[in-house]
């Protein structure tokens, strides 16, 4: 299964959405990197992904966006495959 990092707040709606849709194709590999605890990460998540908001999800080294970018590749069932390879 790939490993999956997402930068994430604890108290972003659309980060626990899609950490519950992870947990359920069991993403046994998930880093979470709280920008919330640690600001220091913010500007490296935005580096990384040209974004400034959360959450931001890496599958792989795939930059895959957020929670509605997420969902949608679930809705087209390209998720279950990028967390295969």
């Amino acid at each position: 299964m790939a490993k999956v990092t997402m930068y994430s707040t604890g108290y972003c709606p659309f980060c626990t959405r899609a950490k519950q849709l992870l947990e359920q194709h069991a993403v046994a590999d998930l880093t979470d990197i709280r920008i919330d605890e640690d600001p220091s990460q913010r500007p490296i998540m935005m580096a990384l992904s040209g974004r400034r908001t959360v959450p931001q999800i890496f599958i792989g080294e795939r930059h895959v966006g957020g929670c509605d970018e997420l969902f949608d590749l679930e809705r087209s069932g390209e998720l279950a495959g990028l967390l295969q390879a």
